[in-house]
């Protein structure tokens, strides 16, 4: 009866996982169509180049101070709230988008889209509640390879759709999103744990106490893996927000074969996420895997300026998927474990407010040494700040395997 009741309990957990996993699919892949049409859309209003900066930049903004709130409001109402108000909150920002014919309305739009992007760790809390710690690692590589699938197709879509009108992407977007919340609605039940009876949630501390005390106390486990999470995604968004300026001026690349760059590297990033993070986790453990995965991320930002060619590109090109596939989920599942269970949402939401400063501050600085010191050096900086905060990776409490046999325990 037990095992019955085991093997029940497995596949409900695989029927929401497999729900979640292609909401996330659906809406990055309406985040994908509209981001290369940011330019396009600026461009047409007679914006600058660093006024198209501050616009992609508004985004990540509206996401950081979003992110704590809606990790707040999912410990408190629950995750499926929160993660249906975010897909309304993307839908309307797109439709703002398609019809944009200012450079407000266009900030306007970015901004709302940002605000309901901001539920990315309400999602990660979601994979938290459903399953269980051991698992947790390979899930949430799912949950990236589905939102790395939306990535790598999302840009094509835009493509096509815009030979239609360029207010095309922005309404194929935002049906997609209100498709998705219908779904959400239907198929999508809470995942987080009911109060028992007479049970009360304990007192609430003010939404940013959790945020500052990862700045003031950096040597806890928690925020250490938070300080080595922003780290990786400064490194890796510094890249994507240069790559295509940087490939342009020393490859020769233009906007009708920069599209075959983003589907070499997201199909990299499906395939090591759907594919081969089960086994490397069992093998390796989440602690190992994290630490392989930072050096991944470090060698290949220091590497990118080193090809000349293609044919060395290509490989340089293929560590970052592979380290970000690695240092992501590890960071996540460390996370879940060192976390309270009735502060996950808010742990992985305070995760990604200092991913989004990240997101934010990361163009920035690309930009800034791209014109004014040279190509090279975006990546040599990047590099240089993942290599610095990886180190931590190396000074973590954990054991390699630990985790697994406190599970079987």
């Amino acid at each position: 009866m037990s095992q019955s009741k085991g093997r029940a309990l497995q596949r409900d957990q695989l029927r929401r996982l497999s729900v979640l996993i292609a909401i996330a699919c659906v809406d990055m892949l309406g985040s994908a169509i509209v981001f290369p049409q940011i330019p396009l859309y600026a461009l047409r209003l007679n914006a600058t180049p660093e006024v198209i900066g501050l616009i992609i930049a508004a985004f990540s903004a509206a996401q950081l101070l979003s992110a704590p709130l809606w990790g707040r409001l999912s410990d408190h109402y629950g995750r499926r709230p929160a993660l249906l108000a975010g897909l309304l909150f993307g839908a309307f920002g797109f439709i703002i988008f398609a019809f944009a014919n200012s450079i407000w309305l266009l900030f306007l739009s970015r901004l709302i889209q940002g605000a309901g992007g901001g539920t990315t760790g309400v999602t990660q809390a979601y994979v938290a509640d459903t399953v269980t710690p051991s698992n947790r690692a390979r899930a949430l590589g799912w949950l990236s390879a589905a939102t790395n699938l939306g990535v790598m197709l999302g840009p094509v879509v835009g493509s096509l759709t815009f030979r239609m009108g360029h207010y095309m992407p922005g309404l194929i977007a935002a049906a997609l999103c209100l498709i998705n919340a219908a779904f959400a609605w239907k198929w999508l039940p809470e995942s987080k744990p009911a109060l028992e009876p007479g049970q009360t949630l304990p007192p609430r501390k003010p939404v940013w106490h959790a945020a500052w005390q990862v700045v003031r106390h950096p040597g806890g486990m928690v925020p250490r893996l938070v300080w080595i999470y922003a780290s990786a995604m400064l490194g890796f968004f510094a890249m994507t927000s240069i790559l295509a300026l940087y490939l342009h001026q020393e490859f020769g690349v233009t906007e009708t074969n920069i599209g075959y760059v983003f589907l070499y590297v997201g199909g990299l990033s499906v395939l090591m996420r759907s594919l081969l993070l089960g086994p490397i986790v069992h093998w390796l453990g989440e602690p190992r895997m994290l630490r392989i995965g930072t050096i991944l991320l470090t060698v290949g930002l220091f590497a990118y300026p080193l090809a000349h060619n293609w044919w060395t590109l290509a490989p340089i090109m293929a560590l970052m998927p592979i380290g970000t596939a690695l240092v992501f989920p590890a960071t996540t599942a460390l996370m879940s474990h060192a976390s309270e269970k009735r502060e996950l949402g808010t742990t992985m939401g305070v995760a990604q407010t200092f991913a989004g400063i990240a997101r934010v501050v990361a163009p920035l600085i690309a930009a800034f040494a791209f014109q004014r010191i040279g190509p090279a050096w975006p990546f040599v900086l990047a590099g240089t700040i993942v290599a610095l905060v990886g180190v931590l990776a190396f000074q973590l409490d954990v054991p390699d395997h630990g985790l697994r046999e406190t599970e079987a325990a």
